[in-house]
């Protein structure tokens, strides 16, 4: 567990996505949950160690598995935004997903199948503001990445949590993506917090010039898409794309599979979303079944 300033914390070495721990007199807001239960059990232990009041929220900064579903085993009451919470109301109690290929996190871990699914508590819709005995913490609705993304701002401290708005060393997730609103909460991230702290919920704190390929790498997505689009390409010619965006990030062996399949499932999956008419749908990366 790093720590970035008295009670504001992050932790980047479980399985799923980086979380973040905020501790103070009354009580611990923790910032997403990781995969594995066993691992949800070391998390909230330390936080637990630091002190702070009894009392305990968990925010979700989207609805993507690999952050909800270790939500359960986290034992909190849940807050997210509305649109996330919608996302939760129309999924079965018990995950079922199917390998898709969608080059996330969950699909390494096989345990992941079976897992129940918490339900949100709190939701909310621009705007929550909390004072838990320490600075301001606000939560704000920035959509792109996913349609209820959510920042987690610090101001006395300078201290942000952007999920997956910046993701470090990795592809972005564009299946359940608007990119032109994306860019713009890159562009509101470059002007009004370029001197806090930017903490990725995909690699841990991020440079300003992180923030920046972030940006020229989507923009560059959006216009080959548009010029794709124009040529009344199928959804299928996106893969022909990938060797163009996959330099743009640091990927080891063992994951460029996964990345080149995140590309590859969210290329054709927001092509076809916003190109060709299909109908938008909550969760592309996951199949489900009632219980």
């Amino acid at each position: 567990m790093h720590q970035i300033e008295r009670g504001i914390y992050y932790e980047d070495s479980f399985l799923g996505v980086t979380l973040g721990g905020l501790v103070f007199s009354h009580g611990t807001i923790m910032l997403d949950s990781p995969l594995r239960p066993e691992d949800a059990r070391i998390w909230r232990s330390s936080l637990l160690n630091q002190r702070g009041g009894a009392n305990r929220l968990l925010v979700n900064l989207d609805a993507h598995p690999d952050r909800t579903l270790g939500d359960r085993a986290l034992d909190s009451t849940i807050v997210t935004q509305e649109r996330t919470a919608q996302i939760f109301r129309n999924r079965p109690t018990i995950f079922k997903g199917q390998s898709m290929e969608s080059g996330a996190v969950w699909e390494t871990y096989s345990d992941a199948i079976g897992m129940r699914w918490a339900i949100p508590d709190i939701t909310f819709t621009d705007q929550m503001t909390f004072y838990w005995g320490g600075p301001q913490i606000i939560l704000e609705h920035h959509p792109g990445p996913a349609p209820g993304s959510t920042w987690v701002i610090i101001p006395d401290a300078r201290v942000i949590f952007v999920g997956d708005t910046v993701v470090k060393d990795q592809p972005p997730f564009l299946a359940q993506a608007d990119i032109p609103e994306w860019i713009e909460a890159l562009e509101l991230l470059q002007k009004e917090y370029a001197d806090y702290v930017i903490v990725s919920g995909r690699g841990g704190l991020v440079p300003a010039e992180t923030v920046h390929a972030q940006r020229e790498m989507l923009e560059t997505i959006h216009n080959r898409l548009e010029k794709l689009a124009q040529t009344n390409a199928p959804a299928e010619a996106t893969e022909e794309l990938i060797p163009d965006f996959m330099p743009q990030v640091r990927i080891s062996g063992e994951r460029q599979t996964m990345f080149y399949n995140r590309l590859r499932f969210g290329l054709y999956h927001y092509f076809s979303r916003r190109y060709r008419s299909a109908a938008p749908v909550e969760e592309t990366h996951i199949e489900e079944e009632e219980d």
